[in-house]
């Protein structure tokens, strides 16, 4: 009975790992709320860093502190002072997961370095699929590496990139009205 109880269980793991879906994350922010699927299965180690940060409550209290419309909204680094805050180490890019930057898509934000993403995100306003990976062809750029989707509350990331936007010391199009993120959490 022991014997087939646990072989049972080890039989329906996968089903119940299957239909628990991808994690998801709420970012309650001064717009309004907004959830996004994470995809580990083409992003693991990006989507293990986010959930660290998550988890931490890094973002809690953090702004969106870059929007382009028609291109991208960007939050994840810096305080409503524009001071970045200290971050984990960089990780690898995986922009060559096969995920295209497409509108509602969540990437990381790096420099010119391509393994320099560490907390900073961007949410695709467009399909952006010149930000994607285009392989190792000469002139050809690494890409940015998508991890995830806004699921629900579009609405939202749409109204943040309506906010009018201005220079702040060596900043440009930063929002003259501060978009914070309130908190951020693991979706139950």
């Amino acid at each position: 009975m022991k014997k087939t109880l646990i072989l049972a269980m080890i039989l329906l793991f996968p089903l119940a790992a299957l239909a628990a879906g991808n994690p998801k994350v709420v970012f309650e922010t001064s717009k309004g709320k907004m959830v996004i699927e994470l995809y580990p299965d083409k992003a693991p180690l990006t989507v293990r860093n986010f959930l660290t940060y998550v988890d931490e409550k890094f973002y809690d209290g953090t702004i969106f502190h870059r929007i382009i419309p028609g291109f991208v909204i960007q939050g994840g680094g810096m305080i409503k002072d524009m001071t970045e805050k200290k971050t984990h180490d960089p990780i690898k890019n995986e922009a060559d997961n096969g995920l295209s930057n497409l509108r509602g898509t969540l990437s990381m934000a790096r420099t010119m370095e391509v393994d320099s993403a560490s907390s900073q995100f961007f949410v695709n306003l467009v399909d952006n699929d010149r930000l994607d990976h285009k392989g190792k062809q000469s002139g050809s750029t690494w890409g940015y590496a998508v991890f995830g989707k806004v699921v629900e509350g579009m609405e939202v990331v749409d109204a943040i990139a309506e906010v009018p936007t201005g220079k702040v010391g060596n900043f440009e199009n930063v929002p003259k009205e501060t978009i914070s993120v309130v908190k951020a959490y693991r979706a139950k």
